[in-house]
């Protein structure tokens, strides 16, 4: 596809496709493909980040709908977790969210979702982006008295934070004291708000946005950050969401950064001592640690492993009835709560672990070992499929034969930047500072790296 990548549209605000043109058009679009003809169904959130340009997305997203006669309900910034969320129990027909998740303010982008909360199939966004780009025809206008109408929602934030206490079971945190740190994004009112109400302590960080600050230094990004201010304040722990806070990343009492998959092993071996890991699997992705993969062996839990998404993670779970998984990224899905990605409700669980255990975060982290692991990311100079290049194919079987079962490697163009991200992972540390050497220098013979 030409507008969607591995999640949604994305680019840099104010150049194609990121315009209020396409917005526009995407807007029609979404009215055209997901219109229903059940009661109340032609209605469409529209949430957004803390990002400048979301004001200029969200009116032009507003004025396609209303004028295919969909009714537009306006939150204002929100999770995108929150939107996805509304969009099912507010009976709506599509949710879209205005955001770049980790990108720099600069950037925007648009993801949808379905009226049952989930994002939408490669089928859809294909039939979607085929009307935005002129490839079927035009809609017939509207006649005046069937033009849509704008609302702003103002039950929007409690609605989500009852339903995210609820998935916790409105645990007392009491005892606890979290460093918050948002970003700058779409959780900088309501993740304090919902730690603070359940009794923790809470230092708040990155919750003052002004339109460019977004993930600038703090943040998922960053959880330096949130460490930093953990030792300084003696804190439990740190919590760091991204812009759009469907991502979570920890840090733990001495503030160091708790890697993903260390967060998805204690939360999969929580569950189902608990009983409540559906068919005792859990999903992760291409880039999770060999370690994890060790980790859940020993506990005779079945590894659902998909290609580099959250999407395809949650669709691995509904193929196969699973109730957890995730991205070591930091995307956690409790299938039992959501239909995608939740920092805040991540973080609640994690939370209740420690609690219940009356454990640290350190302690539950234990759990697993990880396999010395580096990832580079480098700006390329175009993406010629990986296949055609004979060097970098050479050397990744060369590598194959030298790992074994002792390691592996995995490189991959990334969905929404120009770059190419090389993974290895190796039983020896030094194997692995080898073989990233060798990569980087096949890569940049091959594409060519920008200076």
């Amino acid at each position: 596809m030409k507008l969607f990548g591995t999640d949604g549209i994305r680019g840099k605000a104010n150049e194609f496709p990121i315009t209020p043109e396409v917005a526009l058009r995407a807007g029609k679009a979404v009215a055209q493909v997901l219109r229903s003809s059940g009661h109340n169904r032609n209605r469409v959130v529209i949430g957004k980040d803390t990002r400048i340009s979301g004001y200029m997305l969200e009116t032009a997203l507003t004025a396609g709908l209303v004028s295919m006669g969909m009714d537009v309900l306006l939150p204002g910034p929100l999770p995108t977790p929150a939107i996805a969320h509304l969009t099912k129990s507010m009976g709506a027909a599509a949710g879209i969210m205005l955001t770049a998740s980790h990108n720099p303010y600069e950037d925007n982008g648009l993801k949808i979702f379905g009226p049952d909360g989930y994002k939408l199939s490669d089928a859809l966004e294909e039939i979607i982006e085929r009307h935005i780009l002129g490839d079927e025809p035009e809609p017939r206008p509207m006649s005046p008295e069937k033009i849509g109408k704008a609302y702003r929602i103002d039950d929007a934030r409690g609605r989500y934070i009852e339903f995210a206490k609820h998935t916790a079971d409105n645990i007392s945190l009491h005892g606890l004291k979290i460093v918050v740190d948002c970003g700058h994004g779409a959780a900088y009112f309501i993740a304090p708000l919902i730690f603070k109400e359940l009794g923790a302590e809470v230092i708040k960080h990155g919750c003052e946005p002004d339109g460019i600050n977004i993930n600038d230094k703090c943040g998922a990004l960053y959880p330096e950050t949130a460490g930093e201010l953990v030792r300084q304040h003696g804190a439990d722990l740190g919590i760091s969401f991204d812009g759009d806070a469907d991502r979570v990343i920890f840090t733990d009492a001495t503030g160091t950064p708790v890697s993903g998959d260390r967060i998805l092993a204690l939360s999969a071996l929580s569950l189902h001592e608990q009983g409540k890991l559906r068919g005792n699997r859990m999903a992760c992705t291409v880039m999770s640690n060999l370690g994890l993969h060790e980790a859940m062996r020993r506990a005779g839990i079945e590894v659902l492993t998909t290609p580099v998404g959250d999407r395809n993670v949650i669709e691995a779970l509904r193929e196969k009835g699973g109730s957890f998984g995730g991205e070591n990224s930091g995307h956690l899905i409790f299938a039992d709560h959501a239909t995608t990605g939740d920092g805040i409700l991540s973080a609640l669980q994690v939370l209740r672990v420690m609690k219940e255990k009356k454990a640290t975060l350190a302690e539950l982290a234990a759990c697993m070992r990880e396999f010395p692991q580096e990832l580079v990311n480098l700006k390329v100079a175009a993406k010629p499929p990986l296949a055609t290049l004979p060097g970098l194919q050479k050397l990744m079987n060369e590598a194959d034969a030298a790992f074994g079962d002792a390691g592996r490697h995995l490189i991959r163009y990334s969905g929404t930047e120009n770059k190419i991200r090389i993974l290895v992972e190796h039983r020896d540390a030094d194997s692995v500072d080898e073989w990233i050497g060798k990569f980087t220098e096949a890569v940049k013979e091959d594409i060519g790296v920008p200076a």
